[in-house]
């Protein structure tokens, strides 16, 4: 049996390139690299130190029901090889099972293309001190969570471990990856979030907001990379108890950002422990999110 969590990985006979909040990459060789989705769980950009039972192996079978969902929309950098033509060893095969893809390597861009739905989290209180969301003027008068006239494109610069992302207007995301490249990648984040909040309405669930990534590849191909429309890089919510006015129950990491929020803690590392009870809660809303979407 595969452990109930994994944490952290060391893999034998591969070269670890990168630890993020989550993920875990590896070199494969000079086309592909080898991702594994961990249970590790950040909040407030803050990597937590207690693992979410099955948390990683959900966040990979929501990624790999999306990219074969969406690939009509945009290619993206899965391969489709199996783990087994990489990992010789059956321990690590089994500690991997479910939780890692072999993908293409692509020039990652530097921004997270964010689309918002719903008033909600950050664009809520930018809303309330400004009227504006990220610089967008909005109609007066709404209310928290209420649904926005149309989604729109929030990108934000993407951060170091432990920094804040930044959101930018559109003209910095021109200036940085150029004006059709960035065009390219507006365009098509609003029609992934489109085709995602259907889908996802039929079954139950609203996608308030989410944020997806793009590479590009040798010839400038625009290529849909890491996660996609995953509890942790969406906010979900139950469609049959959303109300405006109130903060919905979600299928997401809110629910530890919501009991974080009850402790004096800082929103700087070291994060806090979570009691047993939040993390069985989180496990069961993560493995909630796939049944309802993938089913």
């Amino acid at each position: 049996m595969p452990p109930a969590t994994v944490y952290r990985t060391a893999l034998r006979g591969l070269e670890r390139l990168h630890e993020g909040k989550v993920r875990d990459i590896y070199a494969i060789d000079a086309a592909t690299l080898l991702i594994i989705t961990t249970d590790r769980l950040s909040a407030f950009d803050v990597v937590l130190p207690d693992p979410i039972p099955q948390k990683g192996r959900v966040l990979n079978g929501i990624s790999n029901f999306w990219f074969g969902l969406t690939q009509q929309l945009v290619p993206n950098h899965l391969t489709g090889r199996a783990l087994a033509s990489v990992i010789a060893d059956p321990e690590e095969r089994a500690l991997l099972e479910g939780r890692a893809v072999i993908v293409r390597r692509l020039k990652a861009l530097p921004i997270e293309a964010v689309v918002r739905g719903y008033l909600i989290g950050s664009g809520w209180k930018d809303y309330q001190a400004s009227g504006q969301l990220c610089g967008i003027a909005l109609p007066p008068g709404l209310a928290l969570a209420a649904q926005l006239p149309q989604p729109i494109f929030t990108p934000a610069t993407k951060a170091a471990g432990g920094a804040h992302d930044q959101n930018i207007a559109f003209g910095e995301v021109a200036g940085l990856i150029g004006p059709d490249l960035a065009t390219a990648v507006r365009d098509t984040a609003l029609r992934l979030y489109a085709f995602a909040a259907e889908h996802a309405r039929r079954r139950g669930i609203i996608i308030a907001d989410t944020k997806f990534e793009f590479g590009v590849d040798a010839d400038g191909h625009l290529t849909l990379i890491d996660e996609v429309l995953t509890p942790d890089s969406s906010r979900f919510w139950p469609a049959d108890s959303y109300r405006p006015g109130i903060s919905p129950p979600s299928f997401d990491k809110q629910f530890v950002r919501d009991y974080l929020e009850t402790l004096q803690w800082n929103k700087q590392p070291p994060g806090p422990r979570l009691p047993a009870e939040v993390i069985a809660r989180t496990s069961e809303k993560y493995l909630e999110a796939l049944t309802r979407l993938t089913a």
